[in-house]
């Protein structure tokens, strides 16, 4: 049981990661500064799912890193 969970930890760290890296971060640290032109956009197409996959799988590890500690 708690091999399945560390390593169900593993992948969503991964994945995590990628999902992370693959996100666009805009015109990179212009864009803090107002070098961008871009006020408020929402979140379309890929972008969205990207988002939302981040949020799941964030709250994913979240999740089996407390019942790894609770186990273990």
């Amino acid at each position: 049981m708690q091999l399945a969970i560390h390593i169900l930890q593993i992948t969503s760290a991964i994945l995590l990661a990628l999902v992370i890296l693959i996100q666009s971060r805009g015109s990179g640290l212009s864009a803090a500064f107002g070098g961008s032109g871009e006020f408020y956009t929402t979140k379309r197409g890929a972008e969205k799912i990207l988002a939302t996959a981040t949020v799941v799988i964030a709250t994913l590890f979240i999740i089996l890193s407390v019942v790894s500690t609770l186990i273990g």
